[in-house]
């Protein structure tokens, strides 16, 4: 089994920053792309950025320019950085991964969420 935890939500203001970071940590042989996802009251859960085991990176056209996903794949760990904060950024992140866990055995997870609130 992948447990992944995310960290680094809360309460900012407009214009403020927020760093969200997830770790992946258990049975783990290989990650491949990582994303983050967000999901805001009453909405479905979409994509905010992913980026590859290789570093190629997708982003959401309403995050562009605003938001800089990275990963330390010595750590297992993804990053999202957040500037330029708006009311509408307002939601549940959730970290996602493609992980293996053996030659033969892959699987996608989640993780359990935090809350980002952008709000003065």
């Amino acid at each position: 089994q992948v447990q992944l935890v995310e960290s680094g939500g809360g309460l900012v203001q407009p214009g403020g920053s927020l760093r969200l970071s997830c770790a992946a940590s258990g049975s783990i042989f290989r990650i491949y792309t990582m994303g983050w996802y967000r999901q805001a009251p009453g909405k479905e859960r979409d994509l905010v950025a992913d980026i590859t085991s290789g570093g190629g990176i997708n982003y959401a056209d309403s995050v562009k320019g605003r938001f800089t996903i990275s990963r330390d794949n010595a750590k297992n760990t993804v990053y999202l950085q957040m500037n330029s904060l708006k009311p509408e950024d307002t939601a549940v992140y959730y970290c996602n991964a493609d992980v293996a866990s053996g030659l033969w055995s892959q699987a996608n997870y989640w993780g359990q969420g935090t809350q980002v609130t952008v709000s003065s």
